[in-house]
């Protein structure tokens, strides 16, 4: 259990860090830091889905009537490598106000997944008459920490019923600190197919169909800025992800192997919220209320391939998935069949 609330703490502690100066692009106009912030936080919340996507099977044979098991589930999702998540082109002629300091007419600048920092930037124009610039740097990411992966944790339980029909639901008991409030829920089925003939007396293969669904909700307080001043500033993130797959998968007393291919499907709304106070700069005393809200969508096939090793009730299985963004799922699991 303390892996698992070690793992919601980081999953969603990138998001603070990260967000520590993206409200100082406020200072540039709503318009402006509302598409830098799209931008920005968009890989992240790709990333997520397809990591909250995984660790809904860890044998294609499904439980027999009456048969449980409770599994502890650790995911870790890499963006190790991959320039195009950690990275975005930034060009000023889409902006209203945001100019490079150094004069650059566009340049790579770090999303919430990167390791760019001191970009410097500026904002400048009249106020009342009077010329005034602000300064400031862009925001970097989890990268420059040395961290490449995003990791999601979660308790699951799975329950055999008749025919080969298994159901299954995870959850990750609600978190409430003063800056992090996060938690998530999930159920799915697993219908073994070989069940249904005689190849499930001869053979020792499953095949199985899983559908899976995980709802995240979580906030962060990031109220930390020199150039923006408010109150009740954070971020509310609502994640909805469906996991459908095919799976295969040995039917051995003591080590297995599993494979499944298939789809995932994701969508992320992500709200800023609160009031907002330019202190400084062309926008000072300008305040902003609930400023804009994005949302994200991220889909694609997944491939897995794992094993397990089965040690009367105790259980322990491991897999790694292809796809957008790879994933390792480990998973303790005890029950009884």
């Amino acid at each position: 259990m303390k892996y698992v609330i070690a793992s919601a703490f980081l999953f969603f502690g990138f998001a603070g860090y990260s967000q520590s100066n993206v409200n100082e692009v406020l200072a540039a106009g709503l318009n402006d830091a509302e598409k830098f912030t799209d931008n920005y936080l968009a890989p992240v919340s790709e990333g997520a889905i397809f990591s909250l996507a995984n660790g809904w099977y860890n044998t294609a044979d499904s439980k027999p009537l009456g048969g449980f098991e409770i599994s502890i589930i650790g995911n870790m999702t890499s963006f190790k490598g991959k320039e195009d998540k950690m990275t975005f082109v930034l060009n000023t002629a889409d902006y209203e106000n945001l100019k490079f300091q150094d004069g650059s007419a566009s340049k790579v600048v770090s999303t919430a997944l990167g390791d760019l920092e001191g970009i410097g930037v500026y904002v400048e124009g009249e106020v009342l008459g009077l010329p005034t610039r602000e300064n400031f740097d862009l925001p970097t990411g989890l990268a420059s920490e040395g961290i490449n992966f995003i990791p999601t944790g979660f308790v699951q339980v799975s329950v055999g019923l008749v025919k080969g029909l298994e159901v299954k639901a995870r959850f990750l008991p609600k978190i409430d600190t003063d800056d992090v409030n996060l938690g998530l829920y999930g159920i799915g089925v697993q219908q073994e197919i070989t069940k249904w003939f005689p190849i499930d007396k001869i053979l020792p293969v499953a095949i199985s169909a899983v559908v899976g669904y995980t709802h995240l909700d979580a906030t962060y307080d990031f109220t930390n800025s020199n150039i923006v001043d408010g109150s009740d500033q954070r971020l509310e993130v609502d994640m909805n992800v469906w996991n459908f797959q095919a799976v295969a998968a040995t039917k051995l007393k003591i080590i297995n192997f599993y494979g499944g291919i298939g789809y995932v499907s994701g969508k992320s709304v992500t709200d800023v919220l609160g009031t907002y106070n330019v202190r400084s700069g062309l926008f000072q005393q300008k305040p902003y209320v609930d400023p804009f809200s994005f949302t994200k969508k991220a889909s694609g096939v997944a491939a897995t391939l794992g094993t397990k090793l089965k040690l009367g009730f105790f259980r322990l299985n491991a897999d790694y998935t292809f796809a957008e963004f790879n994933n390792l799922t480990v998973g303790v699991n005890f029950g009884f069949r």
